[in-house]
C-alpha cells in the first residue's frame, strides 16, 4: 500500500482512541473544560451508563458563538499559545484534542452563552461533520451533550462494559473531582436517580463533611491532618491511620497542582512513609494534595493527562517521604491510635525516658533488661500512693491485666496498652537508630556474582557510593556482572542476588537507599519482635511505667512493626456513659 494521507475525519477517530477510551473518559475531559472555564457549579446526567447520554452543564464563562467552530476542531484551545505556555501548563486541559474526538465517535451538541453576551448559540457535529452555528436559549455557562457513543465505530463499541461497570467508573471519576475542588457544587444523576451531590464546600467543617461522603465518616475522624512546605513545594492533606489500612488502594487519592494522578513515583512515596506500621500487603487510605511551581512538572506525559513527570524527582519524592514519615512518627499520647475525636487528643507530653530509671530496650537478646530497684507491688485491692498524669501522657501504670496489658490512668481516663506490641516498637526504633550510625559488615567467604542487565552494570558506578553506606561492598567484573563481596551484618541471611538487582532496578526511579534501608528493617523487625515483652511476663509497676515513659518519646509508638495499636483509651466521658453515671 502506499504513503498516503489520512482523511480528517480517520484521523480524529485515531486520536479517540487515546482521548476516548470509555464514557468515563469523555466525563473527565468535559468536567476539567468546566473547571478551567470557571464553573463553580457542575450537574453531570447520564444515561445507559453514559452510551447513551452524558450531558455536562456548567456556570463557566461560556464560549462565544464566533468561536464554537473553533472548539470542535482539532488542537484549537484558549489555554496555551506557544512553547513556554507548555512548559507551564496551569489548566487541566490544553490540548484541544477532546472535543473534535468525542465529535468524531458520537453525536456532539455544545451550547453555550458567554459572560456579556446577549444570547447563546450552539454548534452540532455528528460523524465529524460540523453543522452550523444556530442561536440557543442556553442561559450564562455552557451544555455539553454526547449522544449514542461509537455509534460509528462498533468495533469499539463491544468493548464497553455493562451499564453498572461504566456507571461505577464515572461515579469514581466524579468522587475524585469532589475531593480535589471544594470550591465546586457537584451533581450526578444516573437517569434521573441522584447518585451524588456536594454543595459547595468552603468551610473546614464542609470540606470534613464531603470528604466523609466519599471516603467514610470513619477516615476524616481518625485521619491526621498533614501540612509541611519548602520552598514554593507545599504538601498537605489527611492521612489513614495505619490500623485502618485496607486490601484495596481504592482510597488513595492523590492530587498535583488541583489535578488527580495515578503517578507511580508520588504513591510509592506515600507508601514509603507507611513503612513500619502497615500490616504486610496492606494498603493506607489517604488524601494528599501536592502544589508546586508548574515549571517543575509535566503534565504532557499521557494520552489522558494521568501520569506526570516531574523535573527533580529525588527531591520531590524524598520531600512528600520525609512529611509522611513525620506525622506518622509522633510519640504516643498525641492521640490514640484506635480512639475517636472524645478522647485523647492533646499534645504528646515527651519525658526523657532515662529519667525513669529504667530502660526496657536494653540487653536485646533478653526477654527483658529490667531487674533492679523495683519496688514491691501493691496488694491486691490496694491502691498506689500517688499516682500522678501529665496531660497527654500515657498516665501512671496501674495493673497488668492477664499478663498482656497494662492498665494506666491518665488525665483522660483509662490507657490500656498491649505491653508486647509496645515493647516491640520501642525496641526496633532504637535497633534502627544503631544501625544508621555505622552498620557492622559482614564479609562474604566467595564473592557471590550477581547477573544484571549490561545497562545496570555501567550505571552502578554513579550509585556505587549509596551500596558503601549501606554496608555493601561490591565491584563490577564484566559488563552485567557484579561481584558482591560483602554486605551488612543484619542482612548477612539475605541471598544478595535478588536484592541486589531490585534495588539497581529501584535506583532508576531513585528510591534505591530507601530500599536498601527497608531491606535491613525488615530483618531489625523481625529481631525486635523476638526479643520483647511475651505474654504472661509478669511486670512490676516500675516496669511499666518505664515502657509508658519510652513510648512517649519513641516515634511511631502508636502501632507495633507490624501495623497493630499498641495502645488506646477509655475516656471519662466514655466511663460516664459506660455506667450510665449523670443519669
Amino acid at each position: 500500500m502506499p504513503i498516503r494521507l489520512l482523511p480528517s475525519a480517520l484521523v480524529d477517530q485515531i486520536a479517540a482512541g487515546e482521548v476516548v477510551e470509555r464514557p468515563a473518559s469523555l466525563v473527565k475531559e468535559l468536567i476539567e473544560n468546566a473547571l478551567d472555564a470557571g464553573a463553580r457549579s457542575i450537574d453531570v446526567d447520564v444515561e445507559a451508563g453514559g452510551s447513551r447520554l452524558v450531558r455536562i452543564l456548567d456556570d463557566g464563562h461560556g464560549i462565544a458563538a464566533d468561536e464554537l467552530p473553533l472548539a470542535v476542531q482539532r488542537h484549537a484551545t484558549s489555554k496555551i499559545g506557544n512553547l513556554e505556555d507548555l512548559a507551564a501548563i496551569r489548566t487541566l486541559g490544553f490540548r484541544g484534542e477532546a472535543l473534535p474526538s468525542i465529535g468524531s465517535v458520537a453525536r456532539l451538541r455544545i451550547a453555550s452563552r458567554a459572560v456579556g453576551s446577549s444570547q447563546g448559540a450552539e454548534v452540532r457535529v455528528e460523524g465529524g461533520e460540523i453543522s452550523p452555528v444556530a442561536p440557543s436559549p442556553q442561559p450564562r455557562g455552557t451544555l455539553v451533550e454526547v449522544r449514542d457513543l461509537f455509534y460509528n465505530v462498533p468495533a469499539r463499541r463491544k468493548f464497553l462494559r455493562t451499564e453498572s461497570t461504566e456507571l461505577g467508573h464515572i461515579a469514581r471519576l466524579v468522587e475524585r473531582f469532589v475531593l480535589a475542588r471544594f470550591d465546586v457544587a457537584f451533581r450526578l444523576r444516573h437517569e434521573g436517580r441522584t447518585l451524588i451531590d456536594t454543595p459547595l464546600a468552603t468551610t473546614p467543617e464542609a470540606q470534613r463533611v464531603r470528604i466523609a461522603s466519599i471516603m467514610g465518616e470513619q477516615f476524616i475522624v481518625e485521619a491526621l491532618p498533614v501540612e509541611r512546605q519548602s520552598g514554593s513545594v507545599t504538601f498537605w492533606g489527611w492521612l489513614g491511620q495505619p490500623h485502618a489500612a485496607r486490601a484495596a488502594s481504592d482510597q488513595q487519592f492523590a492530587y498535583v497542582n488541583g489535578r488527580s494522578v495515578r503517578d507511580r513515583m508520588l504513591a510509592g512515596a506515600v507508601r514509603l512513609g507507611y513503612r513500619d506500621v502497615l500490616y504486610h500487603g496492606r494498603q493506607p487510605a489517604y488524601l494528599v494534595y501536592l502544589e508546586l511551581d508548574p515549571q517543575w512538572v509535566d503534565v504532557n506525559a499521557h494520552p489522558q493527562k494521568l501520569e506526570v513527570r516531574f523535573r527533580d524527582v529525588r527531591q520531590i519524592h524524598d520531600f512528600v517521604f520525609r512529611t509522611v514519615h513525620d506525622a506518622l512518627g509522633v510519640g504516643a499520647g498525641s492521640a490514640a491510635p484506635t480512639a475517636r475525636t472524645t478522647t485523647l487528643g492533646v499534645d504528646a507530653f515527651r519525658s526523657d525516658a532515662a529519667q525513669s530509671g529504667f530502660d526496657l530496650a536494653t540487653g536485646v537478646g533478653e526477654a527483658i533488661g529490667v531487674r533492679s530497684a523495683f519496688v514491691e507491688e501493691p496488694a491486691l485491692g490496694s491502691t498506689p500512693a500517688s499516682v500522678t498524669t501529665a496531660p497527654g501522657s500515657l498516665g501512671t501504670a496501674l495493673a497488668q491485666l492477664h499478663g498482656t496489658y497494662i492498665l494506666a490512668q491518665s488525665e483522660s481516663g483509662l490507657i490500656l496498652v498491649d505491653a508486647h506490641a509496645a515493647h516491640e516498637r520501642v525496641l526496633y526504633e532504637r535497633m534502627k537508630r544503631d544501625f544508621g550510625d555505622s552498620p557492622a559488615v559482614q564479609r562474604l567467604l566467595e564473592p557471590r556474582v550477581v547477573e544484571v542487565a549490561a545497562h545496570e552494570s555501567e550505571s552502578f558506578a554513579a550509585h556505587s557510593d549509596d551500596f558503601a553506606r549501606a554496608g555493601f561492598e561490591i565491584d563490577v567484573i564484566g559488563p552485567g556482572r557484579l561481584a558482591v563481596r560483602a554486605m551488612p551484618a543484619l542482612l548477612s541471611q539475605v541471598d544478595p542476588a535478588p536484592l541486589v538487582r531490585e534495588v539497581l532496578k529501584d535506583l532508576r526511579d531513585d528510591q534505591g537507599s530507601h530500599h536498601l534501608e527497608a531491606a535491613a528493617h525488615v530483618l531489625l523487625g523481625n529481631i525486635a519482635c523476638r526479643s520483647a515483652i511475651r505474654a504472661n511476663r509478669k511486670l512490676t509497676l516500675p516496669e511499666m511505667n518505664a515502657l509508658l515513659r519510652d513510648m512517649e518519646a519513641t516515634e511511631r509508638a502508636g502501632q507495633c512493626n507490624h501495623g497493630r495499636p499498641t495502645w488506646t483509651v477509655l475516656s471519662l466521658e466514655q466511663l460516664d456513659q459506660l455506667f450510665l453515671r449523670g443519669r
